[in-house]
């Protein structure tokens, strides 16, 4: 939604909706031309609020076309929403005039792009921010997988989710599985995927504490197909981590 004002606080014209994409900005330009020549203004300034991604098109299209893009605070558009009819009520209609208003009144900051290589950093830092959260999510539910199911593992591996306990988890979920193992079939299954595994005597430690364990016996099912999915999502975002870095 667009609005427009003269320098005095005059509204100009038709509000016009366009969408973001090129066909919508040549029909905001379009609109931008008509309103210069109806009411002969030579220069336009055109605001907005950095709302998150959505402005980022727009301000790179307009200073391509050479019209001068500009930033209004989201918080003061906010507080001035009242301005208009005493009210604080919300629309797109009455944001973009509140908006425009400000712009006119000087209450605004020039848009700045940062060089690619700044941008590149941005943009790989956001990313990695990402996939941090979904790892900690994933190693989070891993615990408390293990709590539920296998609460013993804990006295074998300090911490559940180092290479060797991982590769447990990976190929043994379940208790029952563990207990029909012997020592040589559990090391060798850590060979797999741990150059340096845990060794004989942690691999017997394993084995004994399943037999025991107070882990549930209910719904292992469902407890296997999630411990998969949750290693999956852990084994995504490791990799995803080490193309960033």
């Amino acid at each position: 939604m667009a609005r427009a004002v003269s320098f005095r606080g005059i509204t100009l014209g038709a509000p016009p909706e366009f969408g973001n994409h090129r066909e919508g900005f040549d029909l905001f330009e379009r609109w931008i031309q008509d309103l210069l020549k109806t009411y002969k203004l030579s220069s336009v300034i055109v605001g907005m609020e950095p709302i998150g991604h959505y402005w980022f098109s727009l301000a790179r299209w307009l200073l391509d076309q050479g019209i001068e893009p500009v930033l209004v605070n989201p918080h003061l558009v906010k507080k001035n929403k009242e301005n208009r009819d005493n009210t604080p009520s919300k629309s797109d209609h009455k944001d973009a005039l509140v908006i425009v208003d400000m712009v006119k009144n000087g209450y605004y900051s020039p848009v700045r792009f940062h060089p690619e290589d700044y941008e590149e950093l941005r943009i790989l830092m956001a990313n990695r921010e990402t996939i941090t959260k979904r790892l900690n999510a994933a190693v989070n539910q891993i615990h408390r997988w293990v709590d539920i199911v296998f609460p013993e593992l804990r006295q074998v591996f300090k911490i559940v989710t180092c290479s060797s306990a991982i590769a447990t988890l990976r190929l043994f979920p379940l208790l029952k599985e563990i207990s029909r193992l012997d020592t040589e079939q559990v090391l060798a299954g850590w060979n797999q995927f741990v150059k340096r595994h845990a060794g004989v005597k942690r691999a017997e430690l394993l084995i004994s504490l399943a037999k025991t364990s107070v882990g549930t016996t209910q719904a292992l099912h469902a407890y296997k197909l999630h411990l998969g999915q949750l290693i999956e999502e852990y084994d995504l975002a490791q990799r995803q981590l080490e193309q960033i870095e």
